[in-house]
């Protein structure tokens, strides 16, 4: 997006692709489906983190797509979710009982590289990018924010140790 739509990266509050603020709204009704479904179906003490995980992105991308703003932020958040793709397939292969292949080492390896790129760097860039241009945001949106990388980053950072210790330091 920001290859075919540069002005973005001069303007993440209002300014966002055609398009985009449609994946935001389709995003939180996915999150929502989400994180009712843990609830019916999952014990509590198996799934507070991720519940706890949609429901701040469940929050923040409400703001954005309520307000029509904070779109292009939003779209830079969603990059995380790439990464999505490998923590989803090592579960499966983790149920599958198929661990011990090749195919579970190499999604391992895409999994934590992806991890990196797409979940450390980009909350990294969310951070500074929020911290830079604070005097952009209104108080209480620039609050939500920083609350919701300050849980975010050290949850993905403990998530990260933990993949880390399971698939790579047994």
């Amino acid at each position: 997006r920001f290859y075919l739509h540069p002005e973005m990266s001069n303007d993440l509050v209002g300014t966002h692709p055609p398009g985009a603020h449609s994946l935001v709204a389709v995003s939180v009704g996915y999150f929502l489906e989400d994180f009712v479904d843990m609830l019916c179906n999952q014990k509590l003490h198996q799934s507070w983190e991720l519940l706890f995980h949609h429901s701040v992105v469940i929050i923040c991308f409400g703001i954005a797509v309520l307000l029509h703003q904070y779109v292009g932020f939003a779209l830079v958040a969603l990059l995380v979710e790439i990464n999505s793709i490998f923590l989803h397939l090592r579960q499966i292969l983790l149920m599958a009982n198929l661990v011990h292949t090749t195919c579970y080492r190499l999604n391992s390896l895409i999994n934590l590289g992806t991890y990196v790129v797409f979940r450390i760097a980009t909350l990294a860039w969310m951070t500074r990018w929020l911290f830079l241009n604070r005097q952009n945001v209104p108080p209480a949106t620039y609050a939500v924010g920083t609350v919701g990388m300050a849980i975010m980053t050290p949850m993905n950072i403990i998530l990260f140790y933990r993949l880390l210790r399971s698939d790579f330091f047994k």
